[in-house]
């Protein structure tokens, strides 16, 4: 009986193409690549076997959320398997550490929560309540649970991102989500990490956490709603590919990938590490 075939290694997605050509030819942004890089192969199989979740939401409840300027996304809605989210936090939590993005003691700790039972179901439900703002509570970035590490909710950010992106795709056809009109995402209540103007100039902001896109003002601030141009600082790369919009008021800024005359659309998992000098650039002028 002869040996089965080895199986052909998996294509690579076109946001890792994008992310080794960064780089290739910007070798000071190598560490940040290949940690991006494990993470988006990561999440990219985990997300391959979440379900296509069946949410149910009552048309009544869904216009009273949209009122009063709440997410849609609940907990109950979120398709975590609870052994497979397990494994998918701690492998997160092994990413960073490799890479120094969190602390060893972080680490450890972050190990040690995934290893007692049900406490990680816990502390995620008070997590996601605390930081959703589905209930009328706390808005986006909440703060954790006081016993979890300091870098827990940014582990739990990662880990949770699959399973997510898929309520996401659920309920993207939702009505109310076409007219929302708030500086956090509209599915999960969390803040922008990154923005993309259309070719029509339309902006629309990219949420940090389940990667929802939503229209919002080109200027106006996601983080304060000042909307007042003079007070909005603008610079771009020189290519003109990406552009930052900092905000006089709050001092804090968002990126984004200008796509009026690019040859695809925008990548967050790529154009969030093509952009770390404009980081920078705008902490160096005194936004953050």
């Amino acid at each position: 009986m002869s040996d089965r075939p080895p199986r052909p290694p998996r294509a690579e997605t076109r946001e890792i193409i994008e992310l080794r050509q960064i780089k290739s030819a910007r070798p000071e942004l190598s560490t940040a690549v290949d940690m991006q890089i494990a993470l988006v192969d990561m999440q990219r199989r985990v997300q391959g076997r979440v379900p296509l979740p069946w949410i149910q939401a009552d048309a009544a409840w869904l216009r009273r959320q949209h009122q009063a300027g709440r997410p849609i996304v609940r907990f109950a809605d979120i398709p975590l398997e609870w052994s497979d989210f397990r494994l998918t936090v701690r492998q997160t939590a092994d990413v960073l550490r490799r890479f120094d993005a969190i602390e060893g003691t972080d680490h450890e700790r972050v190990v040690a929560l995934v290893r007692e039972g049900n406490a990680l179901e816990r502390v995620v439900r008070a997590w996601y309540a605390a930081t959703s703002g589905v209930d009328g509570r706390h808005g986006a970035n909440g703060p954790p649970p006081e016993s979890a590490a300091p870098s827990l909710g940014h582990v739990l950010v990662l880990a949770i991102r699959p399973f997510l992106t898929r309520c996401v795709e659920a309920l993207s056809q939702t009505p109310s989500v076409s007219s929302w009109d708030r500086g956090y995402c509209p599915f999960c209540g969390w803040e922008p990490d990154f923005a993309t103007i259309a070719a029509t100039g339309e902006r629309k902001l990219i949420c940090g956490r389940c990667l929802a896109q939503w229209s919002f003002g080109a200027w106006t601030c996601p983080y304060c709603a000042n909307d007042d141009r003079t007070r909005i600082t603008s610079f771009a790369t020189r290519d003109g590919r990406y552009r930052v919009y900092a905000c006089d008021t709050c001092k804090r800024y968002v990126k984004a990938y200008d796509g009026r005359q690019a040859a695809r659309p925008v990548m967050p998992a790529v154009d969030t590490i093509a952009t770390l000098p404009l980081d920078a650039a705008a902490m160096q002028r005194g936004y953050t």
